[in-house]
């Protein structure tokens, strides 16, 4: 049953009548199982899915790993993963539905089996049995003799009975398309007008290997057909391959899908950006604690599609908002440079954006919570008070890049409250005329502090370091760290208040316990 409803699809999809129509728009993102998504293939991803939104059409994901050779288990799935933390819905793909899968090419083998017969019949593509000795041994020679290495279209007249012999034998052999000579300029939505002439620099590629398996080239045309592809946004790397894709829709008799090729992504010297560089990764990017908007914007910033907006200030934008103001004449087809601090700046912005929102602030909270507890594991007495998580992200939204940040070492006073400290330059009493006079301050600002201070010190007859030193100490138990007052303006009033008062309510306890 299952073998009667493939052959009717491949029948379906192959037909030379069926003409691609082009009003609804729907575009794929086809990413290589071959490891983690990066900041290109997110770009790659991410205008696709806004071209989709803002014409209200369809974002497919489809798997390309007709190279077995190169797969990475689990890379499917951490690519669909970063995919959906970054905001990109997928309306057809692997796990996602849709009328016209499968959506993984290394399943699709029988469709791309049926697409080549039909270039053997109509005179499109031939078979070769070039052994890969005599093809490197043509590679050789090319660069001995200083010229571009290419396949020589040896197989491409092979006479009938020679042929039918390599056949009889059992000869393995690919299958390579025929190239014309004269290729048409190819519209690129981007670049405008582009030719390459690749048949007077590359010999007869090959669209099907020994092994049975296509090629990018066949399946990507195929699949981009069958899937009903109306426009084909991707790297501007693979410009050249897009006229041999034009020449292979010509030869089935198919509609092509426009095209549009997106600069290279490179860093702010105009440098390329590199794998081995291990900071362009999405899942790096995750670890290191930033946000998925303030990703995305960073990106978009370098690469055009938006009004352009000279000396403006980093603003962020929601996916909504960007695929609304999307415009792919706007994308700019020189490369696209990246700004690395603008993207700190993103990350900012949308905690101060998360927190003006109840629920994705509670999230904030919870996401603090956890990182603080795995930063003091050993820690029973932290301080994770939703208001006073709340107080200190307002702080650190102004502050502060990443979440992470606020475990470190300096800042360990914000979590973990001291336990056993004793105060020794001053006495509880002492201590409770201060906080009364901190209780009456109504904002905590560093100036006016260290003011106060000064001021209670010399008033109570109170050496200055050793009222610093006892104010650290029950605040945060720690020896060094930042200033006192900085301290208090940081944790905020409600929080200061509480550990002086939890330091005298000790005191006091130790005294009535030591009298009996």
């Amino acid at each position: 049953m299952l073998m009667m409803q493939r052959a009717r699809m491949l029948t379906q999809c192959l037909c030379a009548s069926h003409r691609l129509r082009h009003s609804d728009v729907r575009v794929r993102f086809a990413p290589s199982p071959t490891g983690d998504l990066h900041l290109g293939g997110l770009r790659t991803a991410l205008y696709n899915y806004l071209y989709a939104r803002h014409a209200g059409g369809k974002f497919l994901l489809r798997i390309e790993d007709t190279d077995q050779t190169r797969l990475v288990p689990g890379a499917t799935e951490r690519l669909i993963e970063d995919l959906l933390w970054a905001g990109i819905e997928i309306d057809e793909g692997p796990g996602f539905g849709g009328e016209h899968g499968p959506y993984i090419q290394s399943q699709r083998t029988q469709l791309y089996s049926e697409a080549v017969e039909r270039l053997l019949k109509n005179g499109s593509a031939y078979r070769c049995f070039c052994t890969e000795r005599r093809l490197e041994l043509l590679r050789k020679e090319a660069v001995r003799t200083r010229q571009v290495p290419r396949y020589d279209n040896k197989c491409r007249n092979l006479p009938p009975e020679q042929l039918e012999a390599q056949l009889a034998n059992g000869t393995p052999y690919c299958i390579r398309f025929k190239l014309s000579e004269h290729e048409e300029p190819l519209q690129d939505l981007i670049y405008g007008s582009v030719q390459h002439n690749v048949s007077a620099t590359e010999g007869d590629p090959v669209i099907m290997k020994s092994d049975l398996f296509p090629t990018y080239h066949l399946a990507n045309v195929v699949d981009d057909h069958q899937m009903r592809i109306t426009h084909v946004l991707r790297g501007v790397e693979w410009q050249i391959s897009t006229t041999k894709h034009l020449l292979l829709y010509k030869a089935f008799g198919w509609q092509p899908p426009q095209f549009g090729h997106l600069p290279l992504l490179v860093n702010a010297d105009g440098t390329k950006l590199s794998k081995r560089q291990g900071d362009i990764g999405i899942k790096q990017f995750r670890e290191r604690g930033y946000f998925p908007t303030a990703l995305l914007n960073y990106i978009v910033s370098a690469g055009g599609g938006f009004e352009h907006r000279p000396n403006a200030k980093p603003q962020l934008y929601s996916i909504p908002q960007l695929a609304a103001e999307f415009r792919l004449e706007r994308v700019n087809a020189h490369p696209s440079r990246l700004n690395a601090e603008l993207l700190n700046d993103y990350n900012q912005l949308e905690i101060k954006a998360r927190l003006a929102v109840p629920q994705s602030r509670l999230q904030l909270v919870e996401h603090v919570q956890q990182l603080v507890r795995q930063a003091y594991p050993m820690h029973s007495n932290l301080d994770l008070a939703e208001s006073h998580i709340v107080e200190v992200l307002h702080w650190a939204a102004q502050r502060l890049t990443l979440l992470q940040d606020l475990t470190s070492g300096k800042l360990s006073f914000l979590w973990v409250k001291p336990s056993n400290f004793v105060l020794k330059d001053l006495s509880a009493a002492q201590l409770e005329q201060l906080l009364q006079q901190l209780d009456a301050t109504p904002e905590y600002r560093k100036d006016q502090l260290n003011a106060l201070f000064k001021s209670h010190a010399k008033a109570a007859g109170l050496k200055f370091p050793a009222l610093m030193k006892t104010l650290r100490g029950a605040l945060s138990g720690l020896q060094e760290g930042p200033g006192v007052a900085e301290m208090m303006e940081i944790l905020g009033k409600n929080v200061v208040l509480q550990r002086l008062r939890e330091c005298i309510d000790k005191q006091t306890q130790q005294l009535q316990q030591q009298e009996l």
